[in-house]
């Protein structure tokens, strides 16, 4: 396994054990190299990737994550084809990614 992946996986299952507040380390560990092989394959962006049907099961799912977080329906079908099943890290990536477009929205008023 080279470094780089090594640490990636590393600080993912750190973070995945933050934000469950602990549990089964080596089940965090399986969990972020599953999230980092994933993201390491899949597209960057969502203008990247080939178009494709979104399931019908899968739609109210995306427009619930852009309806709540204030993104696109691109940027949350991305989230989710990069993040899998795990809702609290697609919703924080989601949350991450609308600071990052309006950094100075808090800071105006």
């Amino acid at each position: 396994m080279d470094d780089d992946r090594h640490e990636k996986i590393q600080q993912r299952a750190y973070q995945i054990w933050q934000r469950e507040g602990g549990g089964d380390p080596e089940d965090h560990w399986h969990r972020a190299e599953a999230e980092i092989d994933r993201e390491a394959v899949l597209p960057l962006t969502a203008g990247d990737a080939l178009p494709r049907e979104i399931a019908s099961a899968d739609v109210l799912t995306v427009e619930e994550l852009a309806v709540r977080t204030g993104i696109s329906g691109d940027e949350a079908q991305e989230l989710i084809d990069r993040l899998g099943t795990d809702r609290a890290a697609i919703e924080q990536a989601a949350r991450s990614l609308k600071r990052r477009r309006t950094p100075q929205e808090g800071q105006a008023k």
